[in-house]
């Protein structure tokens, strides 16, 4: 427990050292063109608050989520003799459980991006 303080202490020290040094050796100028984004050389005009539809955020989501249990099935592989059967069952209900939760978000209409009508009388 003693070691586990002392590594947080440390951290904590050597983090606010290198806040600390930045602050004083970093150079300060203070001018017009300081405050300006600068991408490429080019001057940015407009606006960068863009809105999108939240139908890109759930696609992104999905995509993560079935990204890192590709991740996961690649381990379980990689490793398939060690585990044995029980890890099988373990993989078994683990993709079981995803085929529930993609059959779910396709009877919720995630994939349908066309524009929804409401037909409330």
């Amino acid at each position: 427990m003693f070691r586990f303080i002392i590594f947080i202490f440390f951290s904590f020290l050597i983090c606010f050292i290198m806040l600390l040094g930045g602050w004083l050796l970093g150079g300060r100028s203070i001018s017009r063109s300081k405050n300006i984004p600068f991408e490429s050389g080019a001057i940015a005009y407009g606006s960068a608050n863009l809105r999108f539809s939240i139908q890109f955020y759930l696609l992104s989501i999905l995509f993560v989520i079935f990204d890192i249990e590709s991740l996961y099935l690649y381990t379980w592989s990689v490793n398939i003799k060690i585990i044995g059967w029980l890890g099988f069952c373990e993989v078994f209900i683990f993709i079981f459980t995803l085929l529930l939760s993609l059959i779910y978000i396709i009877n919720e209409k995630i994939f349908e991006w066309g524009v929804k009508k409401n037909n409330i009388i």
